[in-house]
């Protein structure tokens, strides 16, 4: 019969015929040996003591691992009925502790990933609420657009000027989704950024070329201060992503004959970028709401926009390990600072 397959009383039992017959067989050699009866009582004496001392140990022992045992399965069932409460109680320096321990950990590591894993889907449900928030407006546009244009007949500019609007309604949502799809890849980490020691400024290019033609119809002057020579330690096409959705805002922001000026400046441990524009600002109350997604102020819902761009910007920046702070005045414009690490 293989260990294994003992049980405790089995092995108890075991014990016990072996220290009887260990104590019989010993006693009896000890009276052939020396052949007086006193000294083999008091053996015989002895010996009962002993066995005796020796069945309470186990005893205890026994009750020891039967107490860790209740307890072990008293906190499963408590994990698996994801009871949030669970009390364990750790032994001191024995071996059993070591297992409490792992028990102890496991529990925890259990409970981290089910609190993710909740924030994950909470997440999920917010991203898929905002979504169909959204898609409402275009989607009911394009609707009652194409109906007018199936059921009445108009003139050509009339109909090129409803086809127009669909395009512009198309675009919106079109843009929205591909929004939608890069911060849902960031949010569930299917895209890693790669960061790489580069070039700052050819970064903050890539981001300018985005809004310049923006910025030449309205007449806005776009200047930059930036060192060629300044490497830090960063995405190059992600963190002009952050670049550009912030220059977008401000050319969106800021009236003709504006200026928007990008400036950096490297400190010890952070590379400051900033972006400075003279448009309509942003009051102290909305300051910490404009980085939330899809919001936007009542006063510029005539402005083309979904309110998901600064968004991306800080996750994008936060997931180097830097962050974006913003100052501004109303009437007198704002400026945006990013900090990314130089290492």
């Amino acid at each position: 019969m293989k260990f294994k397959k003992f049980s405790f009383s089995s092995i108890y039992l075991t014990i016990a015929i072996g220290l009887i017959f260990t104590a019989i067989l010993f006693n009896i050699v000890i009276y052939v040996i020396i052949d007086d009866i006193k000294l083999v009582v008091l053996l015989l004496i002895y010996t009962i003591i002993l066995c005796g001392f020796m069945a309470l140990i186990v005893f205890l022992l026994h009750k020891k691992i039967t107490m860790f045992c209740s307890e072990i399965c008293h906190t499963l069932d408590s994990m698996m009925n994801s009871e949030d409460n669970i009390e364990i109680v750790l032994e001191e320096e024995t071996i059993l502790s070591r297992i409490n321990h792992r028990l102890v950990r496991m529990y925890e590591v259990i409970q981290e990933n089910r609190h993710n894993v909740a924030m994950e889907k909470a997440n999920l449900q917010e991203l898929v609420s905002d979504i169909s928030h959204q898609i409402k407006t275009p989607i009911a546009n394009l609707k009652m657009i194409n109906t007018t244009l199936l059921n009445q007949k108009f003139k050509t500019e009339i109909q090129n000027e409803f086809l127009m609007d669909m395009e512009g309604q198309l675009d919106k949502l079109d843009f929205l989704m591909q929004s939608m799809v890069k911060t849902s890849r960031l949010e569930t980490g299917i895209i890693t950024l790669s960061k790489k020691k580069t070039l700052i400024y050819e970064t903050i290019a890539i981001a300018l070329s985005g809004i310049l033609f923006d910025a030449e119809k309205k007449n806005i002057e776009v200047t930059v201060d930036c060192d060629p020579n300044l490497y830090i330690v960063h995405d190059k096409k992600w963190t002009s992503e952050a670049i550009f959705n912030i220059l977008d805002n401000a050319v969106k922001y800021t009236n003709a004959n504006g200026k928007i000026h990008v400036s950096t400046e490297c400190w010890v441990m952070y590379t400051k970028i900033d972006i400075t524009d003279n448009g309509k600002g942003i009051s102290e109350s909305h300051q910490a709401e404009i980085f939330k997604r899809f919001y936007r102020e009542e006063d510029v819902h005539d402005i083309d926009g979904i309110g998901i761009g600064l968004y991306l910007s800080r996750k994008i920046i936060s997931l180097q390990g830097g962050y974006i702070k913003v100052t501004s005045d109303i009437g007198k414009g704002a400026t945006f600072s990013i900090f990314l690490p130089n290492k």
